[in-house]
């Protein structure tokens, strides 16, 4: 079963201190999709742009978030087996960042992840500024593993 908006968003900003302290918001979470938002205020570093790892929290939290909104959690729960990011220009102002799967992709991890106890696949993503420059690109590697 899905998780309700408020609940995904409730799990996202408050569940890990870590996260609540960042500022991180949850902005949406339907359909196969999810984004994610970064304040500037508090998350500097000592050039005035956003520190790297804020950068990093905002890329790797909304894995957990696609779960929760898309995935049945009585059946599934995700890892992460690695996650790459890569820096391309200083990250000026709150940054957004999006991923999402199909919903055909999501019905396949989840069938696989039943018959055979787990199931890989990465995500992929870019992390912008207001004003959609890239400042950064992330691939995250997720397990699925059966309940």
């Amino acid at each position: 079963m899905n998780t309700d908006f408020e609940s995904v968003k409730l799990a996202v900003e408050e569940k890990l201190a870590f996260v609540k302290r960042c500022g991180l918001r949850l902005l949406s979470a339907e359909h196969g999709q999810v984004t994610c938002e970064m304040p500037a205020k508090g998350n500097e570093n000592h050039l005035g742009a956003m520190y790297a790892g804020a950068m990093f929290t905002l890329a790797e939290i909304p894995g957990g978030a696609l779960w929760l909104a898309n995935f049945d959690i009585a059946k599934c729960y995700p890892i992460l087996k690695s996650f790459e990011i890569h820096y391309l220009e200083p990250a000026i102002g709150d940054i957004m960042f999006t991923i999402g799967l199909t919903k055909e992709q999501i019905a396949s991890y989840q069938d696989d992840c039943q018959t055979h106890g787990k199931v890989e696949f990465k995500l992929l993503g870019e992390l912008k500024d207001k004003q959609g420059q890239i400042v950064a690109t992330s691939a995250g590697t997720y397990q699925l593993r059966k309940h």
